[in-house]
């Protein structure tokens, strides 16, 4: 039977995440998930936050914090955003509290090592004698050799954007005491990818089906690869094993090489939790397991070339990637999200305001699937505006509260003939409509979206032309067997948005009179005449609520002018 092993990006436990992070890599694995689910799919959904690293000790030293306490701090701010935003992991660790990672980091260093897909390499670094350390490239500041910036980063330019080796400096100084650094000779080790190209990768990725984005990326980094450095002299990380160090000490694996290794060792975790130890090799190593990285594009090399070379080099029969669906990178009115310029949403205030389903709702209409795309507040506005009040919200609205107001609130009774006519007109002369769990399983959520406002309004057209208001008077049976078919529509619409809102998901499938859980419901078919229908008539309806409360021109003025003051207030 197949199984589904779907992972996000770690996301690094060095500050809050945006809504740049969230539609990139994790609200679609979300919904995806979900969707499998209810397919009757078995899942595994793992991820947790990467906390090792350069950058980590940095903002830690800054704030004179522990890197434990730090880490801690972030992994649960990040945790939080995940759960205002309805995203569930099955399993949710940190690379730093994780009991099986720092073992199975250096397994897998120690197995590559014995396979011969290491290299060691002399090389210069730039030391601090004052701080008696090698510095690692953002503990370096220096002028840029490219365009002269005088604060360039020692792995990049941010005036320029240029890559930088901090060699190049000609006025090198330590980030942390400001004295000027030293020249020294160092030994690290190189993942030899060139040689796992060779011998697996290239004919491996060759034949694999991508997204077109992928593929393209995919090609162009096998063609120019290079080995790749995967120690450096830390003290803050997961050490290189003692039996392969051959006398080097003060080295640790280098982040990017340790936080892959995560989705394994949180599934050992995850097993061992359950009671079941060995679980997680069903996970990892059956030829059963369709393996699902939900990354953004800059994650491609990590998630496409680099792991899957690693998982391969260790030769234990660990799955590699079925479908890696990277994203593009997603904007904020036309800008790059950044905190330190003031063009962000504070996620504190945002949901303090607005609903996080309308959110999910509009982050996935406007992700960015292929290109890049925006977070714009007035489309923002507009999703929730018409695509969800006018359309989903005022359609259960309207039907619910006349069956307050005139049935009982009860849903009414059909007749053969009834249904067989609200089936004909329902189901071919009210517009098209489609299933959007199609979409969402084939990673297309824009168009899940699209499909699932699309059947809404196949059901707005409907009592638009039956007019069961008016029909009332002349025909009260026509008239209930006409809404107790958009009932069973609105029943349908409960299910095809569990995955994407399942907060108002439950809340119209409780609204109808329906008991249980909406999102573990069987997904359903496309409705067929004679067919479709649950039966719902003499079923009593739940109180009834306003499904998504409009926004108002005002508010979203107020939100474009406040982040346009707080961009210029940081300039």
């Amino acid at each position: 039977m197949v199984r589904y092993l779907v992972t996000s990006a770690l996301p690094y436990a060095n500050g809050p995440i945006h809504f740049g992070h969230v539609v990139g890599a994790y609200l679609p694995a979300d919904v995806y998930v979900r969707t499998l689910r209810m397919h009757g799919e078995e899942v595994l959904y793992v991820c947790g936050a990467d906390e090792h690293g350069v950058a980590i000790t940095i903002g830690a030293e800054r704030e004179n914090r522990p890197y434990a306490e730090y880490v801690a701090h972030w992994r649960g701010v990040i945790k939080s955003t995940f759960d205002r935003l309805g995203i569930r992991f099955d399993v949710w660790s940190g690379t730093s509290i994780s009991p099986n990672h720092a073992e199975l980091s250096q397994d897998f260093f120690r197995r590559l090592d014995i396979g011969g897909y290491l290299l060691q390499r002399e090389e210069e670094q730039l030391y601090c004698t004052t701080d008696a350390r090698f510095l690692a490239d953002r503990y370096i500041a220096g002028t840029c050799p490219n365009c002269g910036y005088p604060e360039a980063r020692g792995d990049e330019c941010p005036r320029c954007a240029k890559w930088l080796n901090p060699l190049d400096f000609a006025d090198p100084r330590c980030k942390v005491c400001g004295s000027t650094p030293e020249k020294r000779k160092t030994r690290h080790w190189y993942l030899d990818l060139p040689k796992l190209r060779d011998e697996k990768l290239g004919e491996w990725a060759a034949a694999h089906e991508w997204k077109p984005n992928v593929a393209t990326f995919v090609a162009n980094q096998l063609k120019e690869v290079e080995p790749r450095p995967i120690t450096r002299d830390m003290h803050w990380g997961v050490p290189v094993p003692e039996d392969r160090a051959r006398g080097e000490s003060g080295k640790v694996l280098y982040v990017w090489f340790d936080a892959p290794i995560g989705y394994v060792s949180f599934t050992r975790d995850w097993a061992e939790a359950h009671g079941a130890p060995d679980d997680w090799q069903k996970w990892w190593r059956s030829p059963d397991t369709r393996l699902v990285h939900f990354i953004g594009k800059d994650n491609i090399p990590f998630h496409c070339v680099v792991f899957p070379s690693m998982l391969w080099g260790v030769k234990q029969d660990y799955v590699l990637p079925w479908q890696v669906p990277a994203n593009e990178f997603y904007n904020l009115e036309g800008r790059k999200f950044s905190t330190s310029q003031g063009w962000y949403v504070d996620l504190d205030e945002f949901f303090a305001r607005y609903d996080a389903d309308t959110a999910r709702f509009y982050l996935l209409s406007s992700s960015p699937e292929t290109k890049d795309s925006d977070f714009n507040w007035k489309d923002f506005q507009s999703a929730n505006n018409v695509l969800l009040a006018d359309t989903i919200g005022n359609l259960a609205s309207r039907v619910l509260k006349f069956l307050e107001k005139y049935y009982e609130g009860k849903i009414p009774a059909v007749s053969a003939e009834h249904a067989a006519e609200f089936d004909r007109i329902l189901l071919t002369e009210c517009g098209a409509f489609a299933d959007p769990g199609a979409a969402l399983l084939d990673f297309r959520f824009r168009r899940g979206t699209e499909d699932l406002a699309s059947n809404a309004r196949v059901a707005n057209v409907f009592v638009d032309r039956v007019a069961p208001w008016s029909l009332r008077k002349t025909d009260p049976e026509r008239a209930g067997a006409a809404l107790a078919t958009c009932c069973e529509w609105l029943a349908l619409l409960a299910q095809w948005m569990a995955p994407i809102l399942p907060g108002k998901a439950q809340r119209l499938w409780t609204m109808l009179g329906n008991l249980g859980e909406v999102g573990e419901q069987r997904w359903p078919q496309l409705p067929v005449a004679g067919a479709w229908r649950r039966n719902l008539s003499g079923q009593r309806i739940g109180q009834v609520d306003v499904l998504f409360p409009k926004i108002e021109d005002a508010v979203i003025a107020a939100e474009i002018d406040a982040l346009h003051k707080r961009a210029a207030a940081t300039s």
